[in-house]
């Protein structure tokens, strides 16, 4: 039986409460309070309703989708609101696939830096953790309790965290993901504030230029390494994001091009991962009026949203061995959003 044919909760799909006689209309009726119509669900589909509050930064409450719930089945309270796997993927972990290694991954405690921690650390590698927030990186180190997460809070934009994270690692650096960022508030570009705009390219490209300047030469004793870096669908369209988080994420492109062709020959492999929509809390702010409506007319296309753990799938790939043979890539982990 499916469960369209049992009582609608928290756990349904966006896209079966859209469909059903009774919470479709509910769920409607919610956005158009806000100004919106289900266009702006297209994304989220797939994903429960439960998981939309984690999403939404406080905008959707427990409270909300609670009375929604209760409304969809006459009054009636349903005690079913945790979360499920909507994806249908099943991660595979590859046992050994980074013993021996040392790996430094940013932004290590939430999203998709927390799941490239976590999936090196179960195929075995060492992970040096980077993080401005010590109390998420603890709670990474909880979970991890093998002994092979170092937690490493700095800040990427400052030298002596770049020093203390590699002082961390030691003399022997295999892998660096580049995962740490922030995304814009949506300005287009007569609108963005220099604060904004240092904000984010500080973060987004300085942070991730001089850590990796710093990382490299470890690299270039070893005669091989293998360097991710996190950019975006910003960094390959217009139509993605604002303009500072559009040009930082283009010059993560740059800087992985150029140091690909550069360090070929020294056997230090420089890609990166492009994603779509991902379930975490980068989040941004929303630009206003003819802007607002040209951004969201070019995300009425957009894939449903990926899981952090599908990004670090891509990322540990090109990480890996398994990804020899490949630099200079520029991987769209999208759902098929860059062939629109």
């Amino acid at each position: 039986m499916s469960r369209n044919a049992g009582p609608l909760t928290a756990r349904n799909s966006v896209g079966e409460w859209l469909k059903h006689p009774v919470g479709g209309p509910l769920l409607r009726e919610m956005l158009a309070q806000g100004g919106q119509n289900e266009k702006a669900l297209a994304p989220v589909k797939l994903l429960s309703l439960q998981r939309l509050i984690a999403m939404s930064q406080g905008r959707l409450s427990q409270e909300v989708v609670d009375d929604l719930v209760q409304k969809a089945n006459g009054g009636v309270v349903v005690d079913e609101t945790g979360e499920i796997d909507e994806s249908g993927w099943v991660e595979q972990i590859t046992p050994g696939r980074f013993s021996g290694k040392t790996v430094i991954v940013t932004g290590a405690a939430s999203g998709i830096g927390r799941a490239t921690a976590a999936r090196i650390v179960r195929e075995d590698g060492r992970v040096i953790g980077v993080d401005v927030s010590e109390q998420r990186l603890a709670d990474v180190a909880e979970s991890l309790t093998d002994g092979l997460f170092i937690p490493v809070t700095a800040d990427i934009t400052d030298p002596v965290g770049v020093e203390a994270i590699v002082s961390a690692a030691g003399p022997n650096i295999d892998g660096l993901a580049n995962v740490a960022g922030v995304m814009d508030d949506m300005s287009p570009l007569h609108e963005v504030t220099d604060e904004m705009w240092e904000r984010v390219m500080g973060i987004n490209v300085t942070g991730m230029f001089r850590l990796t300047r710093a990382v490299i030469p470890a690299m270039l004793t070893a005669g091989t390494g293998s360097i991710v870096n996190v950019a975006s669908e910003a960094g390959i369209r217009g139509s993605a994001a604002g303009a500072a988080y559009t040009a930082s994420k283009h010059a993560v492109i740059g800087l992985t091009r150029s140091s690909a062709f550069l360090y070929a020959p020294q056997g230090i492999r420089v890609n990166a991962v492009a994603p779509g929509p991902v379930a975490t809390n980068i989040g941004g702010g929303t630009m206003e009026g003819e802007y607002r409506e040209r951004i969201a007319s070019a995300m009425t296309v957009l894939p449903p949203i990926a899981e952090p753990d599908q990004i670090a799938a891509s990322i540990t790939f090109l990480l890996s061995e398994d990804g020899t043979n490949l630099t200079g890539v520029v991987l769209p982990s999208d759902g098929g959003w860059s062939v629109i």
